[in-house]
């Protein structure tokens, strides 16, 4: 079995299934509670990033802010995907439902468009996606709802509009929300998230 260090909430039998996915320097708890609190009696599933950056828990690595190690990406994507498939199994759950934000959108992105069965929605909070993915037409069964902040320095807002015009040219459906300030989640973001999950 393909294992990660990761929290795990057992849900109701027939219920969703939701991955969070912590941002850079955070862990397993970052939005494991915000989860349940989303979907009561949903599976939830934390995976904490096995890369280490300066200390800081990451899911894959980089050779500078938003350059990343695409091999290692390649990788980690596959390992994760495994782990990912391994849970949804042992669950049976229909629904599943990725939430990840900054990095971790990133390693929900990457598994996503390579392996467009495993969830049927993304939210992907402040993603950074900086290379041009390839047609993946699997993507249309999905639905993605893209945050962003307006003055994010990390994930520039112009950057998160070209993944959301490649994921409707692919045929899924998305969904976008931006808060006027930075790379921080604002509260106008989690009222957007709990719309989209409900």
């Amino acid at each position: 079995m393909t294992e990660y260090f990761h929290a795990e909430t057992k849900g109701a039998s027939g219920a969703p299934l939701v991955f969070t996915f912590h941002g850079t320097g955070a862990d397993e708890t970052q939005f494991h509670e915000l989860a349940q609190h989303l979907v009561p009696n949903a599976h939830v599933i934390s995976p904490r990033g096995d890369v280490s950056e300066q200390g800081m828990a990451r899911f894959f690595r980089r050779t500078g802010e938003g350059v990343y190690d695409m091999e290692d990406l390649a990788q980690r994507r596959e390992n994760m995907a495994r782990f990912l498939r391994e849970k949804i199994a042992m669950t049976g759950a229909g629904r599943v439902i990725a939430l990840g934000y900054s990095n971790g959108a990133n390693i929900a992105t990457a598994v996503a468009l390579d392996h467009p069965d495993i969830f049927t929605d993304v939210i992907a909070m402040h993603p950074l996606i900086p290379w041009t993915p390839d047609p993946q037409p699997g993507l249309s069964k999905t639905r993605w709802l893209l945050t962003s902040g307006r003055r994010d320095p990390i994930c520039p807002p112009e950057r998160t509009q070209a993944l959301s015009r490649y994921l409707s040219e692919q045929g899924a459906d998305v969904s976008e929300h931006q808060h006027p300030g930075g790379h921080e989640i604002a509260q106008d973001e989690l009222v957007a998230i709990s719309t989209f999950v409900r």
